[in-house]
């Protein structure tokens, strides 16, 4: 196959979300086969509901800062599905993918064909095995593993890590997770391995409490990020953080200070928000293990690490005719974040551009963010999971808002322009896919420099 051919076959293989098959057994005979290259490479395997694919962005960055040579496999991916698996920060080349991909299907195929799997491996899982190949494939000396959804039974969790962590938990996914906080960490806990030192972040007491009971039953060390005055001090904000930059820019960067057994860390953070700095201080943990298991992780690769993370997506500013704030909040939780970042950084009229897939919490959601901004566009993103735009608007109408609909994302965004004035701002949230749609929109627009 080539790579248009790959990308069309592991799509009709199923939706990722929609077709999703969750169990350990087909991946582990698909890796099997391919000669089980998870085994050689060592790993950090992180699950959560908020912040994951940030704080793995974070151990990256800092792994580089290290001189590793380092693999990052995140999920979803905005505009090319190269975007998950990268080394070094550079994602995989389509023709990399074309050809590992054509060898698991080969592989999956012939597990069907003799009857040592009833159906072919899905989407994700033939992804996550790609990733696993390329890593193995390059030798790299460390990777870094986001799980895709939950975390026991997620295709990532046949990796032997040397680390693994749990960022914020949250109610999400309830229909393959659980209805109850204690149910969803019960999930994601899944990742704890033996003896693995495990980092975990700030949590609801419902949360903590199943997560350090299955560290207790696995013999895991747990390091429990802190959260309070005396370990966490924020010591700036925009006031006097690259005065070079209009305000705008320089809204939402934190420099803190976070100390730990071992040293005390003063970060000037790459990452809009205050949530990040949980996440940093998560990412700080992991580094810290990471050292102490051989890696060469010192103190400065931490603080340089995390002084040039980038993560697009997360409060990611962009260039356009008005200045387009991205964001992927799509939960309850992130979009109190979210709602909390523009509360505190902006006075400026807001446009919101918001669409969703069904099965969020569409109606909760809206109303955290809904009241931030003077005007709402919502619109219905192209994909077979997505909530159209009418049906965002039935839900959120019935308790009092007032909003624009568009039929498709091009017609959201143009409608954003026209509704913003030049001092304004739009902000784009619900989904990943809606923000991975508006890229492949804007086009040749430029992340601006912070």
């Amino acid at each position: 196959m080539n790579y248009d051919e790959a990308v069309r076959y592991l799509y009709a293989i199923g939706h990722e979300t929609l077709a999703l098959k969750l169990g350990l057994e087909s991946i582990r005979l698909l890796c099997r086969s391919l000669g089980d290259p998870q085994h050689d490479f060592a790993a950090v395997h992180i699950a959560g509901t908020n912040g994951k694919g940030s704080t793995a962005a974070m151990i990256e960055a800092i792994a580089r800062g290290a001189g590793l040579r380092v693999g990052l496999y995140t999920s979803p991916h905005l505009v090319e599905i190269t975007e998950r698996i990268c080394i070094n920060g550079q994602p995989i080349s389509p023709e990399d993918f074309a050809r590992l991909a054509t060898e698991v299907r080969a592989s999956g195929e012939r597990l069907v064909a003799s009857g040592e799997l009833p159906a072919l491996p899905t989407f994700f899982e033939q992804v996550t095995a790609i990733a696993f190949l390329y890593f193995a494939e390059r030798q790299v000396e460390l990777a870094v593993l986001e799980v895709g959804l939950g975390g026991r039974l997620d295709a990532t969790n046949i990796c032997r890590p040397l680390v693994t962590a749990i960022t914020p938990v949250a109610l999400d996914h309830q229909r393959y997770l659980g209805d109850t906080l204690a149910a969803i960490a019960r999930e994601k806990a899944g990742i704890i391995k033996a003896t693995v030192p495990v980092v975990v972040a700030p949590q609801a007491a419902e949360a903590m409490a199943v997560i350090a009971g299955r560290c207790a039953e696995r013999r895991a060390p747990c390091i429990v990020v802190a959260d309070d005055a005396t370990a966490l001090e924020i010591i700036s904000r925009e006031d006097n953080q690259a005065p070079h930059l209009p305000e705008l820019l320089r809204a939402g960067l934190y420099r803190f200070r976070y100390r730990t057994s071992r040293a005390l860390y003063e970060v000037q953070l790459n990452l809009r928000g205050r949530h990040q700095v949980t996440n940093a201080c998560t990412a700080i943990h992991i580094a810290e293990q990471l050292g102490e298991r051989g890696l060469g992780i010192s103190t400065e690769a931490i603080i340089e690490g995390l002084g040039r993370v980038q993560w697009p997506g997360r409060l990611e500013l962009v260039t356009d005719q008005r200045p387009l704030l991205l964001d992927g909040a799509h939960n309850p939780a992130g979009a109190r974040a979210l709602r909390d970042f523009l509360d505190e950084h902006y006075r400026i009229p807001i446009t919101l551009l918001f669409g969703s897939m069904a099965d969020k919490a569409i109606a909760e959601v809206a109303a955290i963010l809904f009241p931030a901004a003077r005007t709402v566009v919502v619109t219905s993103i192209a994909d077979t999971r997505a909530a159209s735009s009418a049906a965002i608007a039935a839900q959120v109408l019935g308790i009092g808002y007032q909003l624009i609909c568009a039929g498709n994302v091009a017609q959201a965004l143009s409608l954003a322009r026209r509704l913003t004035p030049p001092e304004g701002l739009i902000c784009a949230c619900g989904s990943l896919y809606l923000i991975g749609e508006l890229k492949k929109t804007i086009g040749t627009a430029l992340e601006l420099d912070i």
